[in-house]
This record gives structure tokens, C-alpha cells and sequence, in this order.
């Protein structure tokens, strides 16, 4: 049975990213592409798909080192993820299969994606890959997805099929019907949503996933329509959403971290008086900065804007009395 692609590139990012050493396309080929069968046909389809994943990781942040896979003889090709260079977060969605491998990082904490990803160990352990569970904890940001539309259009966005669901606005008094192509989903300001072609007004659109008041049915084949080259989803749905000021930021990192943040920072200078830390100049509306610098934990402190920093101070504070009240 050939496994769908989404699918594939998780267990090829799990298997890069937490494996101790380079690892040579052999065992890549067994772990992650079992379908294609040995002989020259196989060969080039395996060496096509594997080129195309890789470059699916590469367009989501994931840095690809190549080295030697043994130890002895330096003939043989590894690959592998260093995890000091790799963090997810950041995600730009250029196509559906990466759409979905970014937002499986995003939300680790989902119970069907920590599902899919305990599969994804078993499986590759079963094939003797050696893999470290530390070394995932860089793509482990703790965000939780609650709406139960959620799941079935993560679902069919990987499989690339059309669903309907009841949507309310909140200027109307009545559900509508709407028919969507989904192209994947992007959150923002602590809400998710889901941006796809809308079939009936033949359009693309984004709907927030709150205001979807019944059962999402996906309807007709698996990869009945194609995600249009070059989609970002994140830029789709600022784009059609309400649109909020930019404001410069000033974010303590702990060195190491927060790749996301880094990649796109004005400036980037070391903390004299805090040894392993890194004073970080960044631009971006306050919702999404206090989501981001959210997901890196005790590696990050806001000082500068108040307003970013009150947010982030709130949503901690809504954290903890939550967990006090359970």
C-alpha cells in the first residue's frame, strides 16, 4: 500500500532530524519509501520522490547536511538534521504536502497528529533506525488546535479532497453552506483558520474555524484538485483578513533558539550582561509576534513594546489559571 505523501514527509523529517548520525540512502529508502521496489524503475522513482521531499523540507526551514554514512569509507552519502540550525514555527506553506508537514510540527500536542507521529517512530524503529526522541523536542512547540473542525480538514487537506460545512458570521443570524477546495490552515492571534478556493463563489477565501457550527464533510476523490504553485497560505489569509500594524520588537533569546525569529531579525547582538543570551530587533503585528514568541517557552522574554509584552504577560497568566482551575 503506497502511503500518502504527507505522510512520507513526516516520517522523513522524524527520521533526519533524530537520527545520531548521517544516514545513507539505503536505509531512507527502506524507512521511508518501502513502495518502491529494486531494479531501475523503482530506482529513479525513489530517487525522484526522495529529491522532491527533500526540497518540501528545505521550503518549510528544515536544514539538510550531507556527509558520510560510514564511518570507515567516505563513498557513501548521509543526510541528517542538526537540530541547533532546525526550528519550525516559522512556516511558509508552498505547497499542500508542506502545508501539511509544518502544521504537524505547529501542533504536536493534537491527539491525531501525536498519534500519526508515535506511528511514524514505531514504524521507522521497527525498520532498525536508531532514533533519539530528544533530539524532536525542536518541533515541539506546545499549541493545541480544540475546534473539532480541525481534524477533518487537516485530514482532507492531505488528502486534497473537497468538504462543506455550516459557517456563521457574525453579522448573520443563520448558518450558510459553503463548499471549499481547503488549502491548508494558518493560525493567528490564538485562533485557527483555514484558507482554500470557494467553490460556489469562485474565489479563495478564509473562514475561522470557530465560526464552523457543524459536522465538516469531505466529499468526492483524494487529490481531486491541485493547491495553486506557490501558494503561501499564512500570506493568503493576511491578506483576506482584517489587517493589524507592524510594530518593532526587542526579544531576549536564549542562544540557540528561535531560529524563526532570527531568520527575519533587523539585528541580532549578544547580551553583555547575559551570557548565552542574544537581544533580538524584529518587526511583525503584536498577535502573531505573542504567538510565536509563545511557542519558545522560557527561551524568549518581550521587552519592548508594552503592548507585546502585556499580551504575552496575559495569555501566561490565562495559561496558569486555567491549570489552577483544572
Amino acid at each position: 500500500m503506497v502511503q500518502p505523501r504527507a505522510e512520507r514527509l513526516m516520517n522523513l523529517h522524524i527520521l533526519l532530524l533524530g537520527a545520531k548520525r548521517f544516514i545513507g540512502k539505503d536505509a531512507i529508502r527502506e524507512a521511508c519509501y518501502p513502495e518502491h521496489a529494486r531494479g531501475p524503475a523503482g530506482d529513479e522513482a525513489f530517487e525522484r520522490a526522495f529529491e522532491r521531499d527533500k526540497d518540501a523540507l528545505r521550503q518549510i526551514g528544515a536544514v539538510i547536511e550531507v556527509g558520510s554514512a560510514d564511518a570507515f569509507f567516505d563513498d557513501e552519502i548521509g543526510y541528517r538534521i542538526p537540530t541547533e540550525q532546525t526550528s519550525l514555527p516559522e512556516i511558509r506553506f508552498e505547497s499542500d504536502e508542506a502545508a501539511v508537514l509544518g502544521l504537524a510540527a505547529q501542533v504536536w500536542q493534537q491527539a491525531t497528529l501525536a498519534k500519526a507521529t508515535g506511528r511514524a517512530l514505531a514504524k521507522l524503529k521497527g525498520q532498525g533506525v536508531e532514533i533519539d526522541p530528544s533530539r524532536l523536542e525542536v518541533v515541539a512547540p506546545a499549541i493545541t488546535a480544540d475546534e473539532p473542525a480541525f481534524e477533518p480538514l487537516w485530514d482532507a487537506i492531505g488528502k486534497r479532497r473537497q468538504v462543506g460545512f455550516p459557517y456563521q458570521r457574525a453579522d448573520e443570524t443563520a448558518p450558510t453552506t459553503r463548499r471549499v477546495q481547503p488549502w491548508g490552515l494558518a493560525r493567528s492571534s490564538g485562533r485557527w483558520y483555514v484558507v482554500g478556493f470557494d467553490v460556489d463563489r469562485g474565489a479563495e477565501r478564509v473562514f475561522r474555524l470557530s465560526r464552523i457550527v457543524g459536522t465538516v464533510r469531505a466529499s468526492g476523490r483524494s487529490g481531486a484538485y491541485d493547491v495553486p504553485p506557490g501558494t503561501d497560505v499564512r500570506e493568503v489569509a493576511r491578506r483576506l483578513s482584517p489587517s493589524y500594524p507592524s510594530v518593532r520588537a526587542e526579544v531576549r533569546l536564549r542562544q540557540g533558539t528561535g531560529v524563526g525569529l532570527r531568520r527575519r531579525a533587523e539585528s541580532v547582538t549578544p547580551i553583555a550582561d547575559r551570557p548565552g543570551w542574544d537581544a533580538v530587533v524584529v518587526q511583525g503585528p503584536v498577535h502573531e509576534l505573542a504567538d510565536e514568541v509563545l511557542t519558545y517557552g522560557a527561551d524568549a522574554v518581550v521587552v519592548a513594546p508594552q503592548s507585546l509584552r502585556d499580551d504575552v504577560v496575559a495569555r501566561l497568566r490565562a495559561v496558569a489559571g486555567s491549570g489552577e482551575a483544572s
